[in-house]
């Protein structure tokens, strides 16, 4: 949005950059950019520029980039200095799974992996995005991908539709990844299909191993299911006396905590 009347030059520079960007003058508008954004920045740490007016200056700085890209897409040659500007505008798809569980060799030696959608194939994938897992490590993610000829540093993938599931599938993993992998964060094994193919291009799922619950991995770090239930139990009676919860809620209480010992270590639907 257009800044307010009499705002700092700096920030309605910013604004006639982002409105001026054309095929002519990429490079120049780009630099423009970042002059501005870091004149803000230095005006707001000074407390000459507002809150408002600092955030209005990152949108306007990542709005002009990503006017610049969509032209850069289109060009048959990519200026080097905006090489870059794909990763930095990335999106960041959180998909759930654990990198060190399913696909440990790449995090630990940058083994590429084939990772495509796989559904959906009769749209074009108009985003560009790195994957990032559950866990809190900042390395649990996968941002080198497979190119043609090279490697690249986002995947093609499509807009993401709040309130619908997006498959993606990680191809050519094989029994040793799944022997390498661990318990970071306290994700388990995964849910296994064994599917095998018919002669008539066909196939047929032979079975389905069910991947660790939290009890089972609770277990593998010495804790045992019934002590903790018996804990919580104590505690919500405690509760219970002091009238802190009433008798549904402890109840409910209880019922989900089991619920939740039961439950897979990944992410499930209601």
């Amino acid at each position: 949005r257009k800044p307010p009347a009499g705002a700092e030059l700096s920030l309605r520079n910013l604004f006639e950059t982002y409105r001026e960007v054309s095929r002519k003058n990429l490079l120049e508008a780009y630099h423009d950019a970042i002059a501005a954004r870091d004149e803000c920045l230095t005006l707001f740490n000074l407390g000459h520029l507002s809150l408002e007016n600092r955030g209005l200056a990152e949108d306007l700085y990542w709005a002009t980039c990503q006017k610049i890209l969509r032209i850069v897409r289109t060009l048959p040659q990519v200026p080097e200095e905006l090489e870059g500007l794909e990763r930095q505008l990335a999106d960041t798809y959180f998909c759930n799974f654990s990198v060190f569980q399913s696909v440990p060799d790449s995090w630990a030696i940058d083994q590429l992996f084939p990772v495509v959608p796989i559904h959906r194939l009769d749209e074009e994938p108009v985003s560009r995005a790195v994957l990032a897992d559950i866990t809190c490590d900042s390395d649990g993610k996968i941002d080198h991908f497979i190119d043609r000829r090279d490697v690249k540093d986002v995947l093609e993938l499509h807009d993401f539709h709040p309130g619908e599931p997006y498959y993606l599938g990680v191809f050519l993993v094989g029994a040793y990844q799944e022997i390498l992998g661990d318990l970071h964060n306290l994700f388990g094994d995964t849910n296994t299909v064994h599917v095998a193919l018919d002669p008539d291009e066909d196939y047929t799922i032979e079975g389905v191993v069910s991947g660790d619950t939290v009890s089972d991995v609770l277990r593998y770090v010495r804790y045992n299911r019934d002590d903790l239930v018996a804990r919580v139990r104590r505690s919500a009676e405690t509760a219970l006396r002091a009238k802190r919860i009433t008798l549904e809620e402890s109840r409910m209480l209880l019922r989900r905590y089991e619920e939740g010992l039961s439950g897979y270590t990944y992410l499930e639907q209601d």
